[in-house]
């Protein structure tokens, strides 16, 4: 396999942190954006989500595989992928939709999520041959990318509301940042990409016949499920059970800041204790703050401050360590890595999915409109429920999953 002979960390950061410029309104705010702008309905949305990850079940796994044989193209094909990707941005948050909202934000998200997978696909599977040539592995890799992944996901928080003092439309604004970003992102990255050497690649079978991969993948899934919930029902949840809506960005940027300045010193923590000890602490960190964030309702958006610092250190642990895991696997069973990442990506996309298509059903069974200034009593209580007990039920199966599965660095 062909490694980087000096890979740059700070280009795989400044990478990292474009791509989670561009997730970050994937995943909360376009969905809350169409809804509130062009009153398109909440189950409406959970279906077209529910739609795209049917879509990804078939093309996450056939990147991976692409990946594995780009040889040269590699960092062309990269190019091209940042361009889809920044006029997909453009398409849903800067341009009017031309017809049915619904259909625009379809057709928008499907090249967004498309570009989006190929990227971070490719991504991850270059980390783990550039890893090859770091002192601190595949952890001080992971905690580069991840810190500076959390950096673009805080810089994208408070983007619309820092923009919308010099733009009338903040998203245009934001738009145009991204572009910016994504532009020097891609530049930094022009000596990066490293072909293939050995014509080997790994197949699917290998690593989901694998043992170890085949559980830390279903971990990874499992694991996952509590940020998708909380992620999709932050905005609603700050807007109208804590009834603080103009605090929602602040709170956002609050919560990532934690996790970017937490993920150097889980990488630091895992290299010393080990992996599994450091993720129990986080995971068990969680599932208190889960269990706090129950009992809050309006007002008090000091108590939610600190779950926000709390929780985003542990998410700043999940985010750096479990990749890393994953890639520690990989590059003893299947180094080239794209098909693995192919499925990882699969597995974190899919809880997104699964979140949308029962959460936001329900919340209107519940009577939640997301419209309204005012909701009823049932649809606040039913918010809080899926927003905080849900996860804390799915953070106690992650722990004992955790503890059943066998990490890379047992054996070290």
């Amino acid at each position: 396999m062909s490694t980087i002979l000096r890979p740059s960390l700070p280009a795989f950061a400044l990478f990292g942190g474009m791509l989670s410029v561009a997730g970050l309104p994937i995943y909360i705010f376009a969905p809350t954006f169409y809804a509130e702008n062009y009153g398109v309905g909440l189950t409406a949305i959970a279906a077209v989500l529910f739609w795209l990850r049917l879509i990804d079940a078939v093309q996450d796994p056939l990147f991976g595989w692409l990946s594995e044989r780009l040889d040269k193209n590699r960092s062309r094909l990269v190019v091209l992928g940042v361009l889809v990707l920044i006029l997909s941005m453009i398409l849903l948050f800067a341009v009017p939709p031309k017809f049915t909202p619904l259909v625009w934000f379809a057709i928008c998200m499907t090249t967004l999520f498309s570009s989006f997978s190929f990227l971070t696909i490719n991504f991850y599977a270059q980390g783990i041959a550039a890893a090859a040539s770091l002192s601190g592995g595949h952890m001080q890799m992971a905690a580069w990318r991840e810190t500076g992944a959390l950096i673009g996901i805080c810089l994208a928080a408070i983007a619309p509301g820092a923009i919308a003092v010099w733009f009338a439309k903040p998203m245009i604004g934001f738009v145009i940042g991204f572009a910016g970003i994504g532009l020097l992102a891609t530049w930094g990255m022009r000596n990066q990409w490293s072909a293939f050497t050995e014509r080997q690649p790994s197949n699917f079978s290998v690593i989901w016949q694998d043992r170890n991969a085949r559980r830390l993948l279903v971990l990874a899934f499992v694991n996952a499920l509590p940020v998708a919930v909380s992620s999709s029902l932050f905005l609603f949840f700050v807007a109208h059970r804590l009834q603080a809506g103009s605090w929602a960005g602040p709170l956002l940027v609050l919560f990532f800041l934690s996790a970017a300045l937490s993920a150097p010193f889980w990488a630091g923590a895992a290299r010393h204790f080990g992996t599994r000890r450091v993720l129990l602490i986080a995971m068990i960190n969680a599932v208190m703050i889960f269990g706090f964030c129950s009992f809050l309702g309006a007002g008090d958006v000091v108590f939610f401050a600190a779950v926000c610092i709390l929780s985003g250190a542990s998410i700043g642990a999940d985010l750096t360590l479990m990749p890393a895991a994953f890639a520690q696997r990989l590059a003893f069973i299947a180094p080239h890595g794209g098909q693995g990442f192919g499925l990882w990506s699969l597995m974190n996309k899919m809880t997104l999915a699964l979140a949308a298509i029962v959460l936001f059903p329900i919340l209107e069974l519940a009577g939640f409109d997301a419209t309204a200034s005012e909701q009823t009593t049932e649809a606040l209580d039913t918010l809080m429920i899926l927003y905080a007990v849900c996860p804390l039920i799915l953070k106690l199966v992650s722990i004992v999953l955790l503890i059943k599965t066998p990490l890379q660095d047992d054996q070290i």
